[in-house]
């Protein structure tokens, strides 16, 4: 819809000039402002078929402004841009009634590409405009690998779409599962969570479905499963990978069919729930050797989200370990401060439990040291036997790096550490090489700026072969367009 208009809104100045330059050489007219009375006057009077507007204005916040832009005109769609890059705005502009989200510094390419959608869309139904639910932050992280999770998690709260949330354990796949439920549409129905590994195999259809009196050895009496607890609201499946086969013959039925039979029974009960599953283990191999079912996994995948590990978004940390502190002082401990030295040292350490690891290390230095500061020297000496030693890696020449061999070397014995004294799945030697190269991947096209055919001669691979793989493994490419 080129000639279109559209209404831009930022006390940004150097905002503005960029915007109004992309906008008007993609054939747009455009009007900007610096202030929402502006931009209300000119909806009002019924100007304009797109509005792109900031959050923070002089005048108005842009969040009290879009529940009257919505009313008078619901066809208008309004995108939304913030610096304040956190999840709860992400969700506010989701419920205020928000075509998209796009957190600072935007791509311009793709900007340009949400008007094209936007415009182009049949007039849609306005969204219901509520306060927010409740306070707090439940997902905490500004970096780039999260603003995404925030936006994919803004689109679905109003839809029961089933979700599949995969990542190392420790990301916080339960969290984003529950932040779903708390801000979607189902937040006042119940959550129920279930974790597969920690069930006896022979147990989990009982767990799930329930079960009649006299249905096995031991059944005394009825026993409602998650599913019926879970009635109305959100079921929580983690670690869904360990699921036995029966299991999830049981739970194709209801993705299919919208009804299930407890253990023993024979009357179907229809089902309202909403899925969300959750694994940290690669099913499409678990697929290949007969352990999980290949129907079952593209109805559970129908939308993919990958939590990053702690060590790909470390500018992150900062944020969490405000966020711990805090939570510790409102369960009573006291009030500590990291210094920055102590910031950066836990920026570079690799974090292998994850988010859940910092927060157990932020929690027992707030419990067990009496300095209101926590030092470098502190870090050191509570994470030493995990920190290496700086050594110059021969083939970087870069003191403090690991070489790949050696950082190969740690996680495989941590690896091996988690199984305690059993061994892991067979099969080891395919998976291992299979999980490198979706890290690897991202890695090269990160520093190639999302340069397909520099990524394809750093890794020394075909360009059609990287793009094929990038497909095959849902590789998230890096934009590098000019940024505003």
């Amino acid at each position: 819809m080129t000639g279109a208009t559209i209404l831009v809104a930022d006390d940004d100045a150097a905002i503005r000039t960029v915007l109004n330059q992309a906008l008007s050489r993609a054939g747009y007219d455009v009007r900007i402002t610096s202030n929402a009375a502006t931009l209300w006057r000119w909806v009002s009077a019924g100007d304009g078929d797109l509005v792109v507007t900031d959050v923070i204005m002089p005048d108005e916040n842009a969040f009290d402004l879009l529940p009257r832009i919505k009313k008078a005109r619901p066809d208008l769609p309004v995108l939304v841009m913030s610096a304040q890059n956190t999840f709860m705005t992400a969700i506010k502009a989701s419920e205020k009634g928000a075509y998209d989200y796009l957190p600072k510094p935007f791509d311009l390419t793709e900007l340009i590409a949400i008007i094209g959608r936007a415009l182009a869309e049949p007039k849609r139904k306005p969204a219901k405009v509520e306060e927010d639910p409740q306070d707090g932050m439940p997902l905490v992280g500004r970096s780039a690998a999260m603003q995404e999770i925030y936006r994919v998690l803004a689109r679905l709260m109003q839809t029961d779409l089933t979700l599949m949330i995969t990542g190392e354990s420790g990301t916080g796949k339960e969290l984003v599962a529950r932040a779903l439920h708390d801000y979607g549409k189902r937040r006042n129905g119940p959550f129920v969570a279930i974790n597969m590994a920690a069930i006896p195999r022979d147990l989990i259809e009982s767990e799930l479905f329930g079960h009649e009196k006299g249905a096995f050895t031991g059944a005394q009496q009825r026993s409602t499963g998650r599913f019926e607890q879970a009635e109305g609201g959100t079921l929580f499946l983690d670690e869904i990978g360990d699921m036995p086969m029966d299991a999830q013959t049981r739970l194709l039925r209801v993705l299919q069919q919208g009804e299930y039979t407890t253990v023993g029974g024979r009357t179907p009960i229809r089902s309202d729930v909403r899925i969300v599953a959750a694994t940290n283990k690669d099913l499409k191999q678990s697929i290949n050797q007969g352990l999980f079912r290949e129907d079952l996994y593209y109805r559970l995948n129908v939308v993919p989200l990958r939590l990053p590990p702690l060590r790909d978004r470390a500018e992150d940390i900062p944020d969490l370990v405000r966020h711990f502190v805090t939570q510790a002082e409102k369960d009573g401990l006291d009030v500590k401060r990291f210094d920055s030295e102590a910031l950066e040292l836990m920026k570079a350490y690799p974090w292998p439990g994850n988010v859940r690891e910092l927060e157990n290390v932020v929690r027992r230095l707030t419990a067990l040291y009496p300095q209101d500061v926590i030092t470098r020297e502190i870090i050191e000496a509570e994470l030493r036997s995990d920190i290496p030693d700086s050594p110059i890696d021969k083939s970087s020449g870069r003191t403090g790096m690991l070489s790949i061999s050696q950082a190969v070397e740690e996680n495989m014995r941590q690896y091996f550490a988690s199984f305690g004294d059993n061994l892991p799945p067979p099969g080891l030697y395919d998976r291992v090489l299979a999980e490198m190269e979706y890290p690897l991947i991202l890695a090269a096209l990160t520093a190639t700026r999302g340069n397909q055919i520099k990524a394809a001669d750093l890794l020394g691979l075909n360009r059609n072969t990287l793009r094929k793989k990038i497909r095959e493994l849902g590789v998230s490419v890096y934009r590098s367009s000019r940024s505003a």
